[in-house]
């Protein structure tokens, strides 16, 4: 019978939270894979990395939960080895040493070159944009900024992630050739906070001229940006957007909330009336584009009347796209130090009440598509249906295209043009032009 010591030692990566940390895992496969590693993304190896989440209650949990899943394989002799990196090991690490110990070892967001000497690899420097990309093969994330410098008392990135680091323009130019060499035609651009770009490297928003560079990238169609802030928003970017075809119409843009007092209490440097009027300007300069939005409902002290003023205002907005999550107590935040006195249970039925107004609202916007015509490029397909997007639409989070398989074949990662026939709340089915 073979033993353990003489498996092939493969590396899983196991990825959870959002799309930062899903570039984190593709450098983290890149490297391995330049010093010669066999590495896998979620499939079996008997070593395995799990990169976490520790941003809410929820994410922690599934975190935890993975850890203990494979802790367990690993006592079952499944696995030989198990690694934990990311925000969670970053924020908790001598909790999680005391309560999980079975884990070989934590480490850290910026740790990476110990994680790679931990299985048996070299830190390679000189790696530009060398990612294992694990997104399909039209689109890719783009990190242009790590860490954060903003405020906000609900937030725990800046504890987890750092201060903001801008990365230097020509590197960004460099790693996005990479990809677009290897088919990647959608960019999507994600930092904690995209706004701040280059305030420390070039000692102004530097943003609208990073744009100008990634749109000079031949094979690169579509270029998106994900995690604006709202205060001191660099609105030359508008300009950029509407001058460049690649940019599409579309901002990400985390509002939180909308009553004065919250967003005091909040951190967030703005007000309702600034918000709105810059919610206005967007539409003014820009009346193409789809905004998306999140919220937070649940927060410390947030009255009925707080929500009411909320749900109202969103109404009045119709966002095109807009998530909405339950406000959760972390540790070392400044809101912590505030009572969570929102009931559980108030909190779950206020972010249903907004997703019902959202619900209305994105049926009603959808309504108005039947009829017209989008370039749409396609995913993936599922089942009878290419599932596509357009550039409207960012991976995973916002409405998709549905085009009937058995009438018509389209290549996944390719663009179609498409007529809208059908339209529900967040699905638009379409017939191609041809």
């Amino acid at each position: 019978m073979r033993t353990k010591t003489l498996k092939k030692n493969k590396i899983n990566v196991v990825t959870l939270g959002c799309s930062k940390n899903v570039y984190d895992s593709e450098v983290l496969m890149g490297q391995l894979k330049a010093s010669g590693k066999d590495v896998v993304h979620e499939e079996e190896g008997n070593i395995v990395v799990i990169n976490t989440c520790g941003f809410i209650n929820n994410a922690k949990e599934e975190s935890v939960n993975t850890i203990l899943e494979y802790v367990q394989k690993k006592e079952d002799g499944e696995v030989d080895k198990v690694f934990v990196t990311g925000c969670l090991s970053e924020r908790y690490k001598p909790d999680l040493l005391k309560e999980i110990p079975n884990v070989d070892e934590y480490f850290g967001t910026t740790e990476l070159p110990g994680l790679l000497k931990a299985l048996g690899a070299d830190y390679k420097h000189e790696l530009i944009g060398e990612r294992l990309t694990t997104t399909p093969k039209n689109y890719a994330y783009l990190k242009i900024a790590e860490g954060c410098d903003r405020p906000c008392s609900f937030c725990a990135i800046p504890i987890m992630r750092g201060k903001h680091r801008s990365t230097p323009i020509e590197e960004l130019v460099t790693e996005a050739e990479k990809l677009a060499a290897k088919g990647v035609k959608e960019l999507v651009l994600i930092a904690q906070d995209l706004t701040y770009y280059g305030l420390d490297l070039y000692k102004k928003r530097n943003l609208a001229e990073l744009l100008e560079a990634l749109v000079k990238v031949e094979g690169v169609e579509w270029i998106r940006l994900h995690y604006a802030f709202p205060t001191g928003f660099p609105l030359d970017v508008l300009d950029v957007m509407k001058r460049e075809p690649k940019i599409c119409n579309y901002l990400d843009i985390p509002l939180q909330h909308i009553s004065d007092d919250l967003l005091k209490s909040m951190r967030r440097g703005t007000n309702k009336e600034k918000t709105t009027n810059l919610i206005y300007k967007f539409r003014e300069l820009v009346p193409e584009m789809t905004i998306r939005t999140t919220l937070i409902v649940g927060y410390p002290g947030e009255t009925e009347a707080h929500f009411q003023e909320l749900k109202a205002w969103v109404k009045a907005m119709r966002f095109e796209r807009l998530g909405c999550f339950t406000y959760s107590h972390e540790e070392n935040t400044h809101a912590y130090n505030l009572e969570d006195d929102v009931p559980e249970d108030v909190k779950l039925e206020r972010a249903n009440q907004i997703m019902e107004i959202q619900s209305q609202i994105s049926w009603e916007l959808n309504q108005q598509k039947i009829g017209k015509e989008f370039k749409v490029v396609i995913d993936r397909k599922e089942g009878n249906y290419f599932v596509g997007r357009t550039e409207f639409d960012s991976p995973d989070v916002d409405n998709e295209v549905l085009i009937d398989a058995t009438k018509t074949y389209l290549k996944t990662g390719e663009f179609a043009k498409v007529k809208i026939i059908e339209a529900e709340d967040f699905d638009l089915y379409a017939d191609v032009v041809n």
